[in-house]
Formats: C-alpha cells, sequence, structure tokens
C-alpha cells in the first residue's frame, strides 16, 4: 500500500468520520452504562472494555452497521455468570466469545444466516428488549416520579415508532417479503 492509498482510505472524509465517531460515542457511554447495571458490573468496566472494541474496530476495520460495543444479548447472558462466579469468568468468557466468533467466521458460518427467516430475527430482537425492560424492573423501585415520567416518555417514543415501521408486529402493513420459505429455492 502506498501513501497515496493509505491518504485516500482514512482521510477521504475526515468531516463524516468525526460525526460518525462522535455519534457512536454519545450513544455508546449510556449504552454502556445500561447494559453494566444489567449485567451486575461496575459501569467503569463497561465503559473500558466498549472503548477498547470501538478502537480495535477503527483500526482493525469493520461494516457500516456492525456491532462494535456491548450487546444486549450478552449483558443478559452474563448476568448468572457474574453473580455466581465474579468477574474474572466475565473476562474469561468475553476471550472465549471472541476465540469463537474468529472460529466461526473463519468457517463461513454466517452465510447461514440467510436460512433464517426475518420474522424470525425480527422476533429475537423484540424478545430480547422485553428481557432487558424486565432486567431492568428492580431498580425502578424507590425511584422518583421524574423516572417514571421519562419512562412513559420512551415507551410512548418506542410505541410511536414500533408502529410507524413497516415490519413492526403493532403495523397493519407488515411486510413479510423477507420470509420467502427460508430461501431455499421455492416460491
Amino acid at each position: 500500500m502506498n501513501l497515496q492509498q493509505l491518504k485516500m482510505e482514512w482521510f477521504s472524509n475526515v468531516r463524516v468520520d468525526m460525526l460518525a465517531g462522535i455519534t457512536v460515542a454519545l450513544a455508546l457511554i449510556p449504552e454502556a452504562i445500561a447494559f453494566s447495571i444489567i449485567a451486575g458490573v461496575d459501569p467503569m468496566v463497561e465503559l473500558y472494555a466498549s472503548f477498547c472494541i470501538a478502537v480495535t474496530i477503527a483500526f482493525v476495520g469493520g461494516r457500516p452497521g456492525m456491532i462494535s460495543a456491548a450487546t444486549g444479548a450478552m449483558a443478559l447472558l452474563m448476568i448468572t455468570l457474574v453473580k455466581e462466579h465474579g468477574i474474572e469468568y466475565l473476562f474469561a468468557a468475553t476471550v472465549l466469545t471472541g476465540i469463537l466468533q474468529l472460529v466461526l467466521g473463519a468457517c463461513k458460518i454466517g452465510r447461514l444466516m440467510t436460512f433464517v427467516p426475518h420474522t424470525v430475527v425480527l422476533g429475537f430482537v423484540n424478545a430480547l428488549a422485553i428481557l432487558i425492560f424486565m432486567a431492568q424492573l428492580p431498580h425502578f423501585i424507590g425511584a422518583s416520579w421524574v423516572m417514571y415520567v421519562m419512562l412513559a416518555g420512551t415507551l410512548a417514543i418506542y410505541l410511536f415508532v414500533a408502529a410507524s415501521h413497516q415490519s413492526s408486529p403493532f403495523s397493519s402493513r407488515s411486510n413479510h417479503r423477507h420470509d420467502r420459505h427460508f430461501h431455499l429455492g421455492r416460491s
């Protein structure tokens, strides 16, 4: 790779890259804190981990829309692990997860996702949102009325966006074009 190619790849659109970085940072901080509370881990641990992941993805490379931070699924799975075995096992589980992801990626297992119907993916994501909400309910006890107003506003925004989205279970315009019989060639 020559210097001109490096300049083109890294500095061709600095303004948009800076805006994307600021947006990710502003979304990453509250997400990391929320997931650390759900998992029962000190928020600083999650902030450091999310920062390391974001910097690694920035230099190693990624794809648009690629998850490069904490995820709700991992936070929910780690609740029991941290409570029963402590944070030391969380680090070991994280390293093992990374190794498994590398092996599955090298084996090109990701292409099997084409056999999963879009409605199943939507169901998984919606169930995950419900589980995250349920995991946060114990933290609502004894909170001030302001928190309940914020919660009601958040739920109202969620329901409005879900009702206006085409593939939402709340929408009458549900679009199932992604379900073409598991993509097995039958039409």
